[in-house]
């Protein structure tokens, strides 16, 4: 009696996956096991602190020799005109966040361990969002916080419970993150460092300029809709005369973020890494 060996079923290729929490858990410690996240960070905060406290202190000297009655002063965009500042430096952490993986190579590794391309950048993005909204409302707060201390001392500051105060200084966080959602897409976008700085410095200032250029009759609907114009409206108590609102300018802001965060993603998944 002859017995006869079935061949081995072949085994089948297993990919180890990642699920969504351990993507997050993974992208937090790139990002804050970087020097760079700590080092920008620093030199934003410190930066616009430092400017709020020259600022504040010039206007109150100059106030108290002067007797300005100061009308139309906006106390609150007054104490985080700093923010402009710091955008620079957390933008510039936005492009390095996505682009520093593409220069080392590490990418790769990433996007091996975790084939989905779009929900890793998606993650990343998120991380990176969440990040800079924490950093961005701490340091929006404690300009404002500052500032008015140092006003104050010639009773034109103002506080938080006064009307349009809050959503002013909390909006200066959700701008400084904006900005920095913008830089972040524009990273992945390009993946390259030098030409994502180029870009989001083009994006964020270069409207704004080439639009003054205008006939009057068109600079007047166009320069509403600049991404800087648009997005810095949440930081005016009043709505300036003929520019969209608070809200609908940091939501314009938001819609050209989104539209390359999109781009980025849509791309992500039909190119080489």
């Amino acid at each position: 009696m002859s017995t006869s060996t079935l061949p081995a079923a072949a085994p089948r290729p297993v990919r180890a996956t990642l699920g969504v929490p351990n993507v997050i858990h993974s992208e937090w410690t790139k990002l804050r096991s970087v020097r760079s996240t700590y080092w920008t960070a620093f030199v934003a905060f410190f930066v616009s602190i430092g400017i709020t406290v020259l600022a504040a202190s010039e206007m109150v000297h100059n106030f108290a020799r002067e007797g300005d009655h100061l009308d139309g002063f906006d106390a609150a965009n007054f104490s985080l005109q700093s923010l402009y500042a710091a955008q620079i430096a957390l933008g510039t952490l936005g492009v390095l966040t996505i682009t520093g993986e593409y220069a080392t190579g590490m990418i790769r590794t990433t996007l091996t361990s975790v084939p989905q391309r779009r929900s890793v950048i998606a993650l990343k993005g998120l991380v990176y969002g969440l990040a800079m909204l924490v950093i961005s409302e701490i340091m929006s707060f404690v300009a404002f916080g500052i500032g008015q201390a140092i006003l104050h001392q010639q009773h034109i500051g103002v506080s938080l419970s006064d009307a349009g105060v809050f959503r002013v200084v909390f909006g200066g966080g959700l701008y400084l993150t904006t900005v920095g959602m913008l830089a972040f897409g524009l990273g992945a976008l390009l993946r390259r460092t030098a030409a994502g700085l180029a870009t989001f410095f083009g994006v964020l200032f270069l409207p704004s300029a080439l639009i003054d250029l205008l006939p009057s009759s068109w600079r007047a609907n166009a320069i509403k809709f600049a991404p800087a114009n648009a997005g810095t409206q949440i930081l005016n108590r009043n709505r300036v005369h003929e520019m969209l609102g608070p809200w609908q300018g940091l939501g314009m802001l938001a819609l050209y973020a989104g539209i390359i965060l999109l781009g980025a993603l849509y791309l992500v998944g039909r190119r080489d890494a």
